[in-house]
């Protein structure tokens, strides 16, 4: 009886033991994010998500990915011994749930930083500062200068890309949900315009020029004169920036000290304006833990 007692608490050891090799010997866990930078450097390039969205992050008719955000990126990466970047298009509401999935290894898409995105991922601190703008039709018949303008008349309709700030600042100005026509991207906005399916689009002051710019439509026309939203008794001046998974501190951090030597030199701004970006869209001494809320 002994024996047999002996014989089955030997079997139940081994299997113990064997679980625990299984467990111990299965490797490390993959994709692993605290590796990111090393794989980077390693491999000479890197995974990059963007969007449509001019002039911050797009692919040119021959396939070149470049814009604003993509241009400093591409310079601070550089820097870093990482030579190439891998564009993945991604709709810009998707480009966080992307990131976090490991579809890519940073957002360069000119990201606005707030506190709400600073809890989903890691932004670097920024490279630029930007105020919002708005498109009409030639003359602007509705003599719309501001949000409130559009909250004014709940007949009219205005174009906004699916998942960008000016959602917010549009509801939070007083301007109806059934007033906002969302579309998938800046171009559609544009195209919303021209059809008269809506009375106005909104976007960053780059990015509506830039748009205006590639339609060459004589009419439409920016609004001049308009007045930058307050939202919460705040200017809604937005600060945009890269992004990188909350695990990715190392990667986050080199590139911010990369970035850093940019703006001292100067050069940021040289990258900066072949987009449409002066000195007043210089981000000065604004960090990414001030923006966050941090």
């Amino acid at each position: 009886m002994n024996r047999l007692f002996s014989f089955a608490l030997c079997i139940l050891l081994a299997l113990t033991v064997a679980g625990c090799a299984t467990q111990s010997t299965g490797g490390e866990p993959a994709n692993n994010t605290s590796n990111t930078l090393e794989k980077a450097k390693q491999q000479g390039f890197v995974a990059v998500g963007f969007a449509n969205e001019k002039p911050y992050a797009y692919a040119t008719p021959d396939g070149k990915l470049t814009g604003e955000a993509v241009e400093v990126a591409r310079a601070v990466l550089q820097r870093m011994g990482i030579a190439e970047m891998n564009g993945v298009l991604t709709e810009f509401s998707s480009l966080i749930p992307g990131l976090k999935a490991e579809r890519f290894d940073i957002i360069t898409a000119g990201m606005f930083i707030n506190p709400q995105r600073s809890k989903e991922v890691s932004f670097a601190n920024p490279e630029y500062s930007i105020g919002e703008a708005l498109a009409v039709k030639k003359g602007n018949p509705q003599k719309l200068h501001s949000y409130k303008d559009l909250a004014a008349n709940k007949e009219l309709k205005v174009a906004v890309m699916t998942g960008a700030i000016e959602n917010e600042y549009l509801i939070k100005s007083g301007v109806g949900k059934e007033q906002i026509v969302t579309v998938p991207d800046q171009p559609s906005a544009i195209s919303a315009l021209q059809a008269g399916r809506v009375h106005a689009v909104t976007m960053t002051g780059p990015s509506l020029q830039a748009n205006l710019d590639s339609a060459k439509d004589a009419e439409l026309e920016r609004v001049m004169d308009f007045t930058q939203p307050e939202v919460d008794g705040s200017s809604v001046r937005g600060y945009g920036a890269a992004a990188f998974r909350k695990d990715d501190t190392a990667f986050r951090d080199a590139f911010n000290a990369e970035l850093a030597k940019l703006k001292q030199s100067g050069e940021l701004l040289e990258i900066l304006k072949p987009f449409g970006f002066t000195e007043q869209e210089l981000p000065g001494d604004m960090t990414a833990d001030k923006l966050s809320g941090e």
